[in-house]
């Protein structure tokens, strides 16, 4: 990950929680300036306007604390569904950020179903990782991503994502370009593993 969004993430993180709890006109100004300096940061290394840095940045409120990204692992004779994103052209497994008040592993599995048009249930914890720390980067904020590993349920639907372009099966030898910041290679093998051996515990980190 970048050292300029490791920076940035961290001064708005605390910035966020002081001024979340701050007890006078004075603190609450200092973390304010705090936050100030991350949107300068942001906006000068990863070439983003600052506005739209503020806009975000005012949407978080409260502790400030990573957020959650579900992906959902789904085997078809040994090979593992992928969905090609539209925002980059490169595939992954289906996912996206968790919904508020859906349980976890109901997020994941809409999301199989609004990307590919399979329905599936989640099965078992694939593992807990830190997205970014890996390759790619999630988002401006720190992520934890969390992998269910699926079985596939009912009859395939056709849908139109405006998020995807297509989906499909790949055997471990065929995994195509991925979109590093939602998939990457190990996190793939790591699947297949799962579904491999059923006692592998959970990876985590």
């Amino acid at each position: 990950m970048s050292l300029w969004l490791q920076w940035m993430q961290q001064i708005q993180a605390i910035a966020q929680t002081g001024i979340h709890y701050s007890n006078t006109p004075y603190d609450k100004e200092r973390y304010e300036k705090l936050l100030e300096i991350a949107i300068e940061i942001g906006s000068e290394y990863g070439n983003i306007p600052a506005e739209t840095l503020r806009e975000i940045h005012v949407q978080q409120s409260g502790y400030a604390t990573p957020r959650v990204d579900v992906r959902a692992a789904c085997f078809l004779e040994n090979k593992i569904l992928l969905v090609r994103e539209r925002a980059d052209g490169c595939w992954a497994l289906p996912g996206g950020w968790a919904d508020v008040g859906d349980e976890p592993s109901v997020s994941a599995e809409r999301e199989v179903w609004e990307e590919s048009g399979y329905f599936c249930k989640a099965q078992r914890l694939i593992g807990v990782f830190d997205g970014n720390r890996k390759i790619g980067e999630l988002s401006l904020f720190h992520a934890y991503k969390i992998v269910f590993l699926c079985r596939l349920t009912g009859e395939h639907q056709e849908i139109d994502s405006p998020e995807i372009i297509e989906y499909g099966f790949f055997g471990r030898d065929e995994i195509p370009p991925l979109s590093l910041s939602r998939s990457w290679p190990e996190l793939i093998e790591e699947c297949f593993l799962q579904s491999e051996r059923e006692n592998r515990p959970s990876a985590f980190d």
